[in-house]
Parts: structure tokens; sequence; C-alpha cells
């Protein structure tokens, strides 16, 4: 693997590697959301969500789409969905073994 490839995929894990971003995700796995819905669902400071939102942008992770006044974010593309999905099935797998 290149070295640019590897630089890139640590920095797309460590923007997975936050709880409040990946809360974020697994909310907009629904459908789009504004900043205002996100602070209500999650109980978070609008000041933390903007941040997350930033970071999560930043990565190209999640995207904005004007609707009238207001902006949603959405997922970037379904690869995320993929990469999510994979990790919980891992966590999933993980856990099962360490039960038996």
């Amino acid at each position: 693997m290149e070295k640019e490839i590897i630089i890139e995929l640590e920095q797309i894990f460590k923007v997975l590697g936050n709880k409040q971003r990946l809360i974020i995700l697994e909310l907009l796995r629904e459908r789009p959301y504004a900043v205002s819905e996100i602070i209500v669902r999650l109980g978070m400071e609008q000041s933390a969500v903007s941040h997350q939102l930033k970071v999560l942008r930043e990565a190209q992770l999640v995207e904005t789409k004007r609707k009238g006044r207001e902006m949603l974010y959405c997922l970037s593309d379904s690869h995320i969905l993929i990469l999510l999905d994979n990790a919980l099935k891992h966590v999933a797998h993980a856990f099962q073994h360490e039960i038996n």
C-alpha cells in the first residue's frame, strides 16, 4: 500500500475513533438532518455538534445540502455505511467469541 493511502486511512480512522462522531454518523444513516435536529436528538451543545460536523465534513464523510434556508447534513456516500456495518459486524463477532 502506498504511503499516502496509509496516511489517509489513518486520518479516517482517527475521525471514526470519536464516540460523538460515530453517534452522528449512525443518526445520519436514517436520513439527512439539520444541525438543530441533531442537537435535539443527541442532547449535545450546538458548538459541539458544529465542531464534530466540521471534522466529519473535512474528512469527506458527510456533506451538506441546502433545503430552503436550512443546511442538511447527510452521509457523503455508501462507502461509509459499508465501513460502519463491517465494524459493527466485527464487534458483534468479537463479542460472541468472548461469551463462548
